[in-house]
């Protein structure tokens, strides 16, 4: 029941307890009003592991299901981050997707994110529960909801350089190290940066989509920092893509995540969220953030 990752602020509730917590969750939701403070409490300080355990014990104890519970309890962004904390990680990623392609117009925000970040094994993930919870094709759905060099690009993320050995690949370690001495040389030869060239060479979705792989492959947490910091700065939020990156790096890199935000923006992404972001929607973030 440990956490997924080694690098995040949730980690493994040491007195882990399901039948008080299934009981503090029913008392959170008994009568008129919510008690906001003890979802949160329970659920943001929790592994994804200890969640599924506590859904389980809910389903057997309730005879009815958490998160509709939760749902029918909870409105606007804190329900979206509850809902997102009780799923696992391959299935909150085809959520999210299946949230993207199927609305009006396509959030291809959430397809870079996604698929430009997560490993391969992460990928196959995705997209095997994508087919079991939807009944299609993730590769379909993104090939009918894109177009030109943008759809070919995300489907190469779906499908290219899938290593299905279990074995640790030197291979692949020694590629990595060379993609980064090939942004190097790259650097010397042109005279610029490579992510300068897809700028000057390339324009929306496309220029976004080769930014976020050359960066995820440079320094993964930084790409992160960045998406949260361009979330929150200026006018309003866009608290999709926030609630979306909380939710999924907590208990993976969120430690790494923060110290890069503090390194390119000088303020802490606690801070950041601090102010940006109120009420009970506030504390769950925070909670996930971290001290």
């Amino acid at each position: 029941m440990a956490a997924i990752g080694n690098r995040g602020t949730v980690v493994e509730a040491a007195a882990f307890n399901v039948e008080e917590d299934v009981n503090r969750l029913r008392g959170a939701m008994k009568g008129a009003g919510t008690d906001e403070a003890a979802v949160i409490e329970v659920l943001a300080r929790r592994t994804i592991a200890q969640r599924q355990r506590i859904k389980e014990a809910y389903k057997l104890t309730v005879g009815k299901d958490l998160a509709d519970d939760l749902q029918g309890e909870l409105t606007g962004n804190i329900e979206k981050v509850v809902l997102g904390l009780l799923m696992i990680a391959p299935k909150y990623d085809a959520y999210e997707l299946r949230t993207a392609i199927k609305g009006s117009g396509t959030e291809e925000a959430a397809l870079i994110d996604i698929l430009a970040s997560r490993t391969n094994a992460e990928i196959r993930a995705i997209t095997e529960v994508y087919m079991k919870e939807h009944g299609k094709s993730l590769e379909d759905d993104v090939e009918a909801d894109t177009s030109g060099m943008f759809q070919r690009v995300l489907v190469s993320l779906l499908t290219a350089g899938r290593d299905e050995s279990n074995t640790v690949n030197e291979a692949q370690a020694v590629q990595d190290a060379k993609t980064q001495f090939l942004f190097e040389e790259y650097q010397k030869i042109s005279g610029r940066d490579i992510e300068d060239s897809i700028k000057r060479e390339m324009s929306g979705s496309l220029e976004d989509v080769f930014l976020a792989i050359v960066k995820c492959l440079r320094n993964k947490p930084a790409f992160f920092a960045e998406r949260l910091y361009k979330s929150m700065k200026g006018l309003g939020t866009t608290d999709s893509i926030l609630i979306r990156i909380m939710v999924a790096r907590a208990e993976i890199d969120m430690l790494d995540i923060k110290t890069e935000f503090s390194k390119a923006y000088g303020k802490t992404l606690h801070s950041f969220i601090n102010g940006d972001a109120s009420g009970d929607y506030r504390k769950i973030l925070l909670e996930l953030c971290g001290e």
